[in-house]
């Protein structure tokens, strides 16, 4: 029906061709990350009658967003008119929101057209079951879906460092970790003869610094046992932290080959979750743990794109606004990522299995099995892209400092951003009308807002029908069945998840 390349390149061409220069890098200096949704719509079940062995199946960029930004706490803001985080995938699920919101005023106002049809409640609609959705990334999601085994050199962003001194950690790194303690120091010279240590360059965030790696313990000088005749989950030699990423390569079938290290992720854990050991090679991080993405200084609320997620997995990409008109939530059905690190194996823990085992949610809510696939086709304005292109160059590569978001709507589908704002906005323009993204929160609540205006009282549903609700939070609050359901995800999977207080969700 369609395949991970066909996704890819469908995206890429759209990126190419629908977004304006303005808020793309500048090739010669600055890289950016890429996300979109997709609308599959196969034959409906009479035209598949009608047109037997002539299936004609549709993909159509509906959603897309570039960005690698977020904003800290300090800057957030209490009236909903900041993007406070513009990474490519939140800022592609936002404009897909904005999305469904349309498709939904055409359902409601009897147009032709829309991707809902009535469902069996009143006043709620349901997506038409020939219709279906495809996540895109040009890069795995930063958090725990980046924490990928990496088995030889070659597959650092950087070539080898040489060595010399094997436990300083460069004081050049800006990724806020802290350098290497007495404690390692001691581990790594003890350790120094089961362990070959290399030096590496690694890219962590949007900052590069050296750090001290050694190879996993199934190598040693010598002994050229690798993994595929060691069982990791048994092994004498080996820590709790290199088991779970040996097992890792042993499922992903990176067999024959030594684990060296693990690729980094430069999301930090949440208060409440363990922190990462910092140990040299593959016991750097833990897995499966919430993270905030990184801050320069001021610490983010924003959860890593690995978690946002894995909730958009079991709660759906709709939201709680758009749950009181939709018998369903709206889930994918699979997610392709472009050409860069990958692990099948990985994206499935991060995005499915940290939330395999809940239960009890209501009616309508579960946790998808989306489909996980990898293009083979490389997204030209990645950083990978942007560093082969100028690998001799002296100019410093830096991450695009703004943002695109896409819908496909009739009215202004395009909105570009910067530090949250339109880009171009001053400080003197801040708070006014003009200079909010059409994405943020007071902006699509006032578009939902216009939506039930539009519904007569009899046509609402029930949870909207004669209610005096006025804020933001308290229409939110209103979709109960979407509030019990992320009330059961936090308590048996996400708990340590980062809440932004009731004080920012006031705004009307």
């Amino acid at each position: 029906m369609w395949s991970a390349d066909e996704v890819a390149g469908l995206c890429y061409t759209h990126y190419s061709t629908k977004l304006p220069k303005q808020g793309k890098p500048d090739p010669n200096r600055q890289w950016t990350l890429l996300a979109a949704v997709v609308k599959v719509e196969s034959a409906t079940e009479r035209e598949a009658c009608l047109n037997v062995g002539n299936l004609q199946v549709t993909k159509e960029v509906v959603a897309m967003g570039t960005g690698t930004k977020c904003i800290g706490h300090a800057r957030m803001r209490k009236t909903g008119d900041i993007l406070n985080d513009s990474h490519a995938e939140v800022v592609a699920k936002r404009s897909f929101q904005r999305y469904l919101l349309h498709q939904l005023w055409l359902a409601a106002s009897h147009q032709q057209g829309s991707i809902f049809s009535p469902g069996t409640e009143s006043g709620k609609w349901k997506l038409k079951p020939h219709i279906t959705f495809i996540f895109f990334c040009s890069h795995t999601p930063c958090g725990d879906a980046s924490i990928i085994p990496m088995t030889k050199p070659e597959d650092q962003p950087c070539e080898l460092v040489s060595r010399k001194d094997p436990t300083r950690h460069s004081a050049e790194c800006s990724g806020n970790h802290d350098p290497v303690g007495p404690e390692n120091k001691r581990k790594m010279e003890e350790t120094a003869r089961d362990h070959v240590i290399k030096r590496i360059k690694t890219v962590i965030g949007d900052s590069t610094c050296e750090v001290t790696e050694r190879i996993a313990a199934q190598y040693v000088p010598g002994n050229q046992q690798n993994i595929q005749d060691t069982d990791p989950s048994c092994s004498e030699f080996i820590t709790d932290g290199q088991r779970e990423i040996l097992m890792c390569a042993k499922e992903t079938g990176l067999i024959g080959t030594k684990v060296m290290d693990v690729y980094r992720t430069g999301a930090k854990c949440v208060l409440g979750e363990r922190d990462d050991a910092r140990r040299p090679g593959v016991e750097y991080h833990h897995v499966g743990l919430l993270r905030v993405k990184p801050g320069r200084g001021d610490r983010t609320c924003s959860m890593s794109c690995s978690d946002k997620l894995a909730r958009w997995n079991v709660l759906g990409c709709q939201g709680a606004l758009l749950m009181h008109l939709l018998q369903h939530p709206v889930y994918l059905s699979a997610i392709v990522v472009g050409k860069c690190p990958y692990s099948q194996e990985v994206m499935r823990r991060a995005v499915i299995e940290r939330c395999q085992h809940i239960s009890f949610l209501p009616d309508g809510f579960h946790v998808q099995e989306v489909k996980m696939l990898q293009s083979n086709l490389q997204f030209k304005h990645s950083r990978h892209a942007i560093q082969t292109a100028h690998a001799n160059g002296k100019a410093k590569l830096v991450p695009c400092g703004a943002a695109i978001s896409w819908s496909a709507v009739p009215e202004q589908p395009l909105d570009v951003t910067s530090n949250g704002f339109k880009q171009g906005t001053t400080k003197k323009g801040i708070g006014s009308c003009q200079t909010r993204s059409r994405i943020c929160k007071v902006e699509l609540f006032h578009v939902f807002q216009r939506l039930m205006a539009s519904i007569s009282q009899e046509n609402l549903p029930e949870s909207l029908r004669e209610k005096k609700l006025e804020t933001y939070w308290e229409y939110k609050e209103a979709a109960a069945n979407y509030q019990e359901a992320w009330n059961v995800l936090r308590s048996q999977a996400l708990g340590a998840w980062v809440k932004n207080s009731k004080d920012y969700l006031q705004f009307t």
